[in-house]
């Protein structure tokens, strides 16, 4: 929002949880994006269904395996059924993106892709696009010890919601910890 840029990630596979956190990852291990003096934490603004269900253990499993990898703590709120209008990134982003590829037809990923990057607005929005050529199954489940090393913290308000996930490490997931509680 501050940078009034967005990044889209496009793929061909099944719409699962493993994309979606993919997609997250590839967006922080992008040497373009915006970068902010202390990134010691993630907040992800989501709707509360699709890949990144506010109920799917696989979802928050993979933002688990993320967290551990970035070694920060990754704060989740969705956004209740029928209020995703409200996220800004579905107000300012995809809209735009809609607007500029109506009545076009999207013949291959790249049409699709240069439509999006092509997407501007008086503002100054600019989007960048990304096709993640990656297969990902669906139907996956988590096993017992899996779904067990999940650190999640739900927060007191709206806690299927409103949730934090630390890395597993005792040193750096107390860190977290006090740094988003208080």
């Amino acid at each position: 929002m501050l940078h009034n840029q967005g990044s889209v990630y496009v793929s061909t596979s099944y719409n699962t949880s493993e994309l979606a956190v993919e997609a997250i990852r590839s967006w922080w291990n992008d040497p373009e994006r915006p970068r902010f003096p202390q990134e010691d934490a993630l907040l992800i603004l989501c709707d509360a269904g699709g890949s990144n269900n506010c109920r799917f253990w696989l979802w928050k499993y993979e933002l688990q395996l993320l967290a551990n990898e970035l070694g920060i703590a990754i704060l989740v709120c969705h956004y209740p059924a029928g209020a995703s209008k409200y996220n800004p990134i579905e107000y300012r982003l995809f809209s735009q993106i809609t607007i500029n590829w109506a009545g076009q037809p999207l013949h291959s990923l790249q049409t699709m892709l240069n439509y999006i990057q092509s997407t501007t607005t008086s503002t100054g929005l600019t989007v960048r696009a990304f096709l993640l050529d990656k297969s990902f199954q669906k139907g996956r489940k988590l096993s017992h010890e899996e779904r067990q090393s999940i650190n999640l913290r739900r927060r007191p308000i709206c806690p299927t919601w409103n949730y934090m996930i630390s890395p597993n490490s005792p040193m750096t997931s107390a860190l977290a910890n006090r740094q988003l509680i208080s």
